[in-house]
């Protein structure tokens, strides 16, 4: 008999928990959201804002303050916030005492294709994103791109750039040229840089600096008009 009043005590306690936990979980699907909170991971908000993200929160769902916590579907909510060409991940959670919470990653830019009458940035990802009202940033202008081939060829030339610091911080300008050749322009001298196809990427790159590096020792940085770094294990300069 005491056997079975310890099981029934123990069934209890357990259906005990269990209606205090239902009903705390019923008390927290009830409970209103009462703010909304936007952080940008890295600190970076250049593209859009804050307010832009609450408009696109609103317009997913109408007026979110004051609806209930069960009535906000948080993956639709990212899905929305990530269709926006500035946003690369979006994260949106609810915390316990009703605040809509969004983390926003904003898309890198590393370059700007200026095409006929258009233009438009190239984010980290090799994927078109739209100009910014708010930031403008600081990337090459690239001309010349007519296809999506041509834009693959910049995407991944940029990308063995970036990997230099030196370079990274030289190229302003990519023309991509009818036969399929990269000429370039640098923030050091008024050169024309003929780089060639975008063959032996890191072959080429080595040679251009040790020649910036020969002209910045002998003075002689402004005496040519043209560098041309296209053929093997040489370089061949205009004055």
């Amino acid at each position: 008999m005491i056997k079975y009043k310890i099981y029934i005590k123990a069934l209890f306690f357990i259906l005990l928990i269990a209606g205090l936990y239902g009903f705390a979980n019923y008390r927290n699907a009830a409970r209103k959201i009462v703010a909304i909170d936007v952080d940008f991971e890295k600190g970076d908000n250049l593209f859009i804002t804050r307010n832009e993200v609450d408009k696109l929160l609103i317009q997913s769902l109408g007026n979110i303050k004051n609806k209930s916590k069960e009535s906000i579907f948080l993956k639709v909510l990212e899905q929305n916030l990530e269709k926006n060409s500035m946003v690369e991940n979006a994260e949106v959670y609810l915390t316990v005492d009703g605040v809509l919470k969004a983390s926003v990653l904003q898309k890198n830019p590393i370059a700007r294709v200026v095409a006929n009458s258009t233009s438009y940035y190239i984010d980290s990802q090799g994927k078109k994103m739209q100009l910014s009202s708010n930031y403008s940033a600081r990337a090459p202008i690239v001309t010349g791109v007519f296809s999506d081939d041509d834009l693959k060829k910049v995407y991944k030339f940029i990308k063995e750039v970036l990997k230099d610091d030196f370079m990274n911080k030289q190229i302003i300008g990519i023309q991509i040229k009818s036969n399929g050749n990269f000429d370039l322009k640098t923030r050091m001298g008024n050169q024309l840089i003929e780089f060639g196809k975008i063959d032996n990427i890191e072959e080429k790159i080595i040679k251009l600096k040790a020649f910036y590096q020969k002209m910045e020792k002998d003075n002689s940085i402004d005496k040519y008009r043209k560098i041309n770094i296209e053929y093997s294990k040489q370089i061949v300069c205009t004055k």
